[in-house]
């Protein structure tokens, strides 16, 4: 059975706006204040660790380390959960890209690095969750993105086939994700990175969710 698996955080929402703020949280909470902004957007994407490094590093004299990013990033995680979709939205057109591969009989799911709990709550807080046909998170195997069998498992829960999937996502992970598990990626242009994806040379990019089903169907049929 033809899949189409996507990846959350810009992809299918745009959710800087939420993991930026948490991090300010944490931010704040250490004396430091509000460290990054919405020009960091592309930091987010990659993970609270990253946006803890950034952070620190932006702090004249301030004395830091990958324990201090270990110590914080729980800490993170309890302010994210806290305020989760204050500022998340839903990409144009992701959802009407989502129900026109339904209706040709496509199966979906998400395969996202974020938390499960996390995802599970934010999808359901956004009203799509069930609009999906399977979610798999970073702790939801014991392996997670860049490795295959976190996409092939989210396939199968999803009910399809891990030789006939296409992952859509914005990144480096996806698309080393989908080269690991030989199957095509369709990355997003819209997304954090922008343009910057065309030089991860995926099998298809697109502009606007319209266009997708067009690339779905070019790659696996």
């Amino acid at each position: 059975m033809r899949s189409v698996m996507f990846d959350l955080d810009g992809t299918l929402a745009d959710t800087s706006g939420d993991l930026l703020a948490a991090a300010n949280v944490r931010f704040r909470s250490l004396g430091l204040g509000d460290l990054l902004g919405p020009g960091d957007a592309g930091t987010a994407v990659k993970g609270a660790r990253a946006m803890l490094r950034l952070g620190f590093s932006r702090v004249p004299g301030f004395v830091w380390n990958e324990d201090t990013v270990d110590a914080e990033f729980p800490r993170f995680i309890e302010a994210y959960a806290a305020d989760l979709d204050t500022h998340t939205f839903l990409y144009p057109g992701a959802m009407d890209a989502v129900e026109a591969l339904k209706r040709d009989g496509y199966k979906v799911g998400i395969c996202t690095n974020k938390p499960f709990r996390q995802a599970e709550d934010l999808m359901r807080s956004l009203g799509v969750r069930d609009a999906f046909g399977a979610l798999l998170g970073s702790d939801s195997l014991p392996v997670r993105k860049p490795d295959p069998e976190h996409l092939r498992e989210t396939v199968r829960r999803a009910g399809g086939h891990p030789d006939q999937t296409v992952l859509i996502g914005d990144t480096q992970t996806d698309r080393d994700t989908s080269r690991n598990a030989g199957v095509p990626s369709i990355l997003v242009t819209f997304g954090p990175c922008g343009d910057d994806v065309h030089a991860l040379k995926p099998e298809g990019t697109i502009n606007h969710f319209d266009e997708l089903h067009a690339e779905v169907s070019r790659l696996i049929g």
